[in-house]
């Protein structure tokens, strides 16, 4: 017999959320939320919908963040089964969303409704931050709602991000932080000519080769005993047509650095930037901040995390600031004490998307517990 959460996550994998599309969610998830006496508003921005739901108008306020939209299924003939047919098979639910994020969604739900039946005067507020756009630009979503929260002067105190941070079983891995994430777009700028005489052309794959082995090759710091070393990589190299015997006139070059508090947004563009300088290149570069790292270091919400995750499955978890971006990085800059906490990340944006069915509940009860030990 299936669980109250495990229909709860079918019933949101069967319905088509892909980004920036909410199909329906998010008014499902409101109208349980509003049977337990939250107040719901819906906030679109743009083409996102978001939902903020709140019970309890008093501080502490302990937050759940997640997103309903999921990324592209891929092709359905790769799935063994339809990735928005939700199908339970050798104890996994399988479906598209179903680790990313909508067992951890669901699972806040009933968390939630079992709360407050047994503590209907609980003290402070529980509230869900919800949006559309997390697989998408992430635009007009969680950081439009976080801006909207503080035009309002509304404060998170803690927030749980149900992000899969787990490694073989849920609750191992709490994740704590997160590194920063800075892109780069570099435009190598040379002179298109024929391959059989370059001395009329100038290649700018090949000004560019020692500086882009330099800056790959860099130590930018040594990490610290929360975060590892920053790392640089190159996600794309573009130059040419394609024809053989022209040299290029252009090279286009993608990097992304997720860098620790060790690093700053100033130290890395300098850096960068005198390298390139060093070996006389014609060049552009733009670039973008997708996320400051952050920190929740011990204390009330890491504390109660872990104690609620070795109550209920007897783990002794672990803090980690491994992995890409989330939400949490707009929510950790208004002063919240920030963690991501979720199933085993295995299968996530793959073919086949799966949760063990018996970690859909064991999610839900250690939320249940963090909330009786934040705000009993």
């Amino acid at each position: 017999m299936m669980s109250d959460t495990q229909d709860l996550v079918r019933d949101l994998v069967a319905r088509e959320s892909v980004t920036p599309d909410d199909a329906g969610c998010q008014l499902l998830l409101a109208e349980r939320l509003g049977a337990i006496g939250f107040t719901v508003e819906h906030l679109r921005f743009g083409e996102v919908d978001n939902l903020w739901a709140r019970r309890g108008t008093d501080a502490p306020l302990l937050a759940f963040a997640g997103h309903t939209d999921v990324v592209p299924p891929g092709p359905p003939d790769a799935w063994q089964s339809d990735p928005f047919a939700p199908e339970v098979r050798d104890g996994y639910l399988y479906g598209r969303g179903a680790v990313d994020m909508k067992s951890s969604i669901a699972a806040m739900v009933t968390a939630c409704e079992r709360f407050v039946a047994a503590h209907p005067a609980h003290r402070g507020s529980m509230a869900f931050l919800i949006t559309s756009d997390e697989e998408g630009p992430s635009i007009d979503g969680t950081v439009r709602v976080v801006e909207h929260l503080e035009a309002r002067n509304e404060k998170i105190d803690w927030c749980l991000v149900g992000e899969p941070s787990s490694r073989e079983r849920t609750g191992d891995i709490i994740k704590n932080g997160r590194r920063g994430s800075f892109n780069g777009k570099l435009r190598i700028q040379g002179k298109q000519g024929h391959v059989a005489y370059p001395g009329l052309a100038d290649n700018p794959i090949h000004r560019a080769a020692p500086a882009l082995a330099e800056l790959a090759a860099v130590e930018w710091d040594s990490g610290n005993e929360h975060f590892p070393p920053t790392s640089f990589q190159i996600s794309n190299i573009r130059a040419g047509d394609g024809t053989e015997n022209v040299i290029p006139g252009t090279l286009d070059v993608m990097f992304n650095l997720r860098f620790s508090t060790e690093s700053s947004v100033e130290s890395i563009r300098t850096r960068t930037h005198a390298i390139l300088d060093r070996y006389g290149l014609d060049y552009t570069l733009d670039w973008k901040l997708s996320g400051q790292p952050f920190l929740t270091p011990a204390g009330e919400l890491v504390d109660a995390a872990t104690v609620a995750i070795r109550k209920v499955t007897g783990i002794h978890t672990g803090l980690s600031t491994s992995g890409g971006t989330s939400d949490g990085r707009f929510i950790a800059p208004t002063g919240a004490q920030v963690v991501e906490l979720g199933p085993v990340n295995a299968t996530i944006h793959q073919v086949n998307e799966c949760i063990r069915v018996s970690e859909i509940d064991d999610l839900s009860v250690i939320y249940e517990e963090i909330l009786k030990q934040l705000l009993s």
